[in-house]
């Protein structure tokens, strides 16, 4: 009589993939990076207050009345006549229950005055990141796959010039283009919502994305160059492996990892380029707000649009730093094991 064959193990859940890929400790180490860099952010956020030229009380009060009544009441009223730790400390409880302060220019609240713009502001920024991720990428994988060949110089060219040429001057011609002679997408403006704020967020994300389009083209190239020249991508092309599986199968799956961690830097180029593109579009997002506010000296307006970007910035580092693990298994983290385990 034959054996039965053994039964088959289930299939890991998706769950138990996602803890042998990321293990505790690493993402514990991970999270307490992120949440030290978080403070020293906020704190060199809060020396913007103290580093301003002039008292402290007087600039938050604005151009009221700087009576010695009012100057008292705003230094009690935001810790002023405190030690600076102790100062830091109330913002920091302030900051943790969602309290941003009060606007000096209208005397709305911050948060409030964040809400909607910052709604806008990010949605422009993953529309900019799609757009860029879908021209950086398949012309970054063309020009590796065209080598020092003329399709490779072309490709490495536009994506220098769409690199040196201002957000302002490409954002004029996809108006001029795009708006005016042909007529596909509005102008200008922020739309009323839904497909309409579609609509008119695609010239602005495709003006951001084109920016830093550049960046992952240069990175994608590298990485795809440099896994091509893999000695497994040799074995599996001289085994009759078909181009199409060597790609996908091995080079892209090796470059993903580079191209992951490039994604981050691509993200504060998206965030700092906001502010240029909101301004010709006539967004009315964080980019506008930030120029304001450092006119008219609104520190507390300046101080929450500065965390709020390195909060962005800083999220976007750990999501990368997650996601490679998860993209390459010789990333992880091998389990430790005793002494007497290894004897």
């Amino acid at each position: 009589m034959s054996t039965p064959p053994p039964p088959v193990p289930p299939a890991p859940s998706v769950a138990a993939r996602l803890g042998a890929a990321l293990p505790p400790r690493y993402l514990a180490r991970r999270l307490a990076g992120t949440a030290v860099l978080l403070l020293v952010l906020s704190a060199a956020v809060f020396a913007l207050l103290q580093l301003a030229p002039g008292d402290p009380a007087r600039t938050l009060l604005g151009a009221r009345g700087a009576t010695p009544e009012a100057l008292a009441e705003v230094r009690a009223r935001h810790h002023l006549d405190q030690p600076v730790l102790v100062q830091y400390a109330h913002w920091l409880g302030d900051l943790l229950r969602l309290d941003l302060g009060t606007s000096i220019r209208t005397g709305e609240s911050v948060a409030s005055a964040l809400g909607d713009r910052a709604l806008l502001t990010c949605q422009l920024v993953g529309l900019g990141f799609a757009a860029a991720f879908l021209l950086g990428l398949p012309l970054g994988v063309l020009a590796a796959l065209r080598e020092r060949r003329p399709t490779d110089r072309a490709v490495q060219g536009l994506g220098v010039v769409a690199l040196s040429t201002p957000a302002f001057a490409s954002g004029l011609a996809l108006i001029y283009l795009c708006a005016l002679m042909l007529g596909w997408f509005p102008a200008y403006g922020a739309g009323e919502g839904g497909l309409d704020r579609l609509r008119h967020l695609v010239l602005p994300a495709v003006t951001l994305g084109l920016a830093v389009m550049a960046v992952l083209l240069k990175l994608t190239r590298a990485a795809v160059v440099r896994e091509l020249a893999r000695d497994h991508v040799t074995f599996a092309r001289a085994r009759g492996v078909g181009p199409r599986t060597v790609l996908f199968r091995y080079v892209l799956r090796g470059a993903a990892v580079p191209v992951t961690a490039g994604a981050a830097l691509v993200l504060a180029y998206l965030l700092a380029g906001t502010v240029m593109v909101e301004t010709v579009f006539a967004l009315p997002g964080l980019g506008p707000l930030l120029v304001d506010s450092i006119t008219f000296r609104d520190l507390p307006v300046v101080q929450a649009v500065a965390l709020a970007v390195a909060t962005l910035v800083c999220l976007a580092n750990l999501a990368a730093d997650l996601a490679q693990p998860l993209l390459d298994p010789r990333l992880r983290t091998a389990p430790r094991t005793s002494p007497k385990a290894a004897r």
